[in-house]
C-alpha cells in the first residue's frame, strides 16, 4: 500500500532540490574579460592570474574567462563595452579614455609623472583618488593599475640628448594632439600613423623615429631600422584592471574583497613581469647595436612642455587643480 505521507516527503524533497539547484545557478557568475595583449605578455599571464585567484578566492560563486589578443573587439570600442555593462572585465590601457573620462586624459600629459615609482605613487594619492572616481561616474571601477613602461624617443639618425635634436625630425605618435603638440614643441614634427605601419615608415624614410617602451621597440623589430634609443621617458601612462560599475554592485561585499584582493595580487606578479621582460628588451636591442643613451637632466623637455601644458588647461580649465595635485606628489 503507497504512503501518502512518504510520497509528500519525497515529492518535498524534490522540490527542495531543484529550488536549491536553482538558487546555485542563479548565484553562480560567469564574466568575461577583455586584453588586447598576446599569450606569454606580462598583461596576459597576470590576468590569467587574476582570474584563477577570482575563482578561487569566491568559492567558485565567480569565474572569468579571458579573451586575449584583441578578440572581442578594438580597445575603445571595449572601454565601452564595459562601461554599459555588455562586458564585465577590461585590462586598459588610459591613454584611449580621455575622450569619455576627461579625468584620465592627464596621465597622457608629457613628462607628468617623473618614472615609474612616482607613477604608483601618484595613483595612490588624493590625486588618484580623484582619477578614480571619475572613472566610476562613468561606469568603470579600476581596482589595481598595471605597468605599461615609459615611452622614449628613437631614430635611424642620431641620439637625443636635448630638445634642438629633436627639431626637424618627424617622428610617427600615437594619434592624439597632446603627442603632436609634444613633438612640435621640442621642433619636430609629430605624425599620427597606425602602428602597424611604423617599421616601414621608418625603414623607407617616411618618419625618422618614434617613440614607444622597450618591448615595443624590440619586439616588433623597430629596432632594425631605428638604431638610436634615447631614454626620455616622456610618457608613462598606466593601465587598469577595470570592472564594469554594474558586474560589481552586482557582488557581494565577500565577493567585492574577493575581487579586489585578486586583482591586486595580478598586478603585483604584472609589474614583475614587466620590469623583467623590459630587461630583457632592453639587453636585446643593445646587444644587437643599437646606440642607447640616457638623459641625466630632462629640466630642458619638461621646460618645452610649457605651451603643451597651457593649451591644455585652457580648454580642460577644471583639470588644473588636479595636474597641481600629481605634480606636487614626491
Amino acid at each position: 500500500m503507497f504512503d501518502k505521507s512518504a510520497g509528500h516527503f519525497m515529492k518535498a524533497l524534490v522540490v527542495a532540490g531543484l529550488a536549491m539547484g536553482a538558487a546555485g545557478v542563479a548565484e553562480a557568475k560567469e564574466w568575461r574579460a577583455w586584453n588586447i595583449h598576446v599569450e606569454g605578455y606580462p598583461n596576459t599571464v597576470a590576468m590569467d592570474k587574476f582570474a584563477e585567484l577570482v575563482n578561487e578566492k569566491t568559492g567558485g560563486s565567480l569565474t572569468i574567462t579571458n579573451y586575449h589578443g584583441g578578440v572581442l573587439g578594438n580597445q575603445p570600442d571595449a572601454i565601452e563595452q564595459v562601461r554599459i555593462g555588455a562586458l564585465e572585465v577590461g585590462n586598459f590601457n588610459l591613454g584611449p579614455m580621455g575622450t569619455v573620462i576627461p579625468e584620465t586624459n592627464v596621465v597622457s600629459l608629457p613628462f607628468i609623472f617623473k618614472d615609474l615609482p612616482h607613477m604608483h605613487r601618484v595613483l595612490g594619492s588624493e590625486a588618484g583618488a580623484t582619477i578614480r572616481k571619475g572613472m566610476e561616474d562613468k561606469g568603470l571601477v579600476p581596482l589595481a593599475w598595471y605597468d605599461s613602461g615609459a615611452r622614449s624617443f628613437y631614430n635611424s639618425k642620431k641620439a637625443i640628448n636635448t630638445p634642438a635634436d629633436v627639431a626637424g625630425m618627424k617622428i610617427r605618435v600615437m594619434n592624439n594632439e597632446l603627442f603632436t603638440g609634444m613633438v612640435g614643441a621640442l621642433g619636430g614634427d609629430g605624425s599620427p600613423m597606425a602602428f602597424s605601419e611604423v617599421y616601414q615608415a621608418l625603414k623607407t624614410g617616411v618618419v625618422d623615429g618614434a617613440e614607444n617602451n622597450w618591448p615595443s621597440f624590440e619586439s616588433t623589430g623597430h629596432f632594425e631600422v631605428a638604431g638610436y634609443y634615447s631614454l626620455t621617458q616622456h610618457l608613462i601612462i598606466p593601465e587598469c584592471v577595470c570592472i564594469s560599475k554594474t558586474a560589481w554592485d552586482s557582488l557581494s561585499d565577500a565577493e567585492k574583497k574577493a575581487v579586489e584582493e585578486a586583482a591586486v595580487e595580478s598586478a603585483t606578479l604584472q609589474q614583475k613581469l614587466w620590469a623583467e621582460r623590459s630587461e630583457l628588451s632592453k639587453q636585446k636591442v643593445i646587444a644587437s647595436g643599437v646606440k642607447y643613451n640616457e638623459i641625466a637632466d630632462k629640466a630642458a623637455f619638461q621646460n618645452a612642455m610649457k605651451p603643451v601644458y597651457e593649451k591644455y588647461i585652457a580648454a580642460n580649465p577644471d583639470q588644473a587643480a588636479l595636474i597641481g595635485q600629481m605634480q606636487a606628489v614626491q
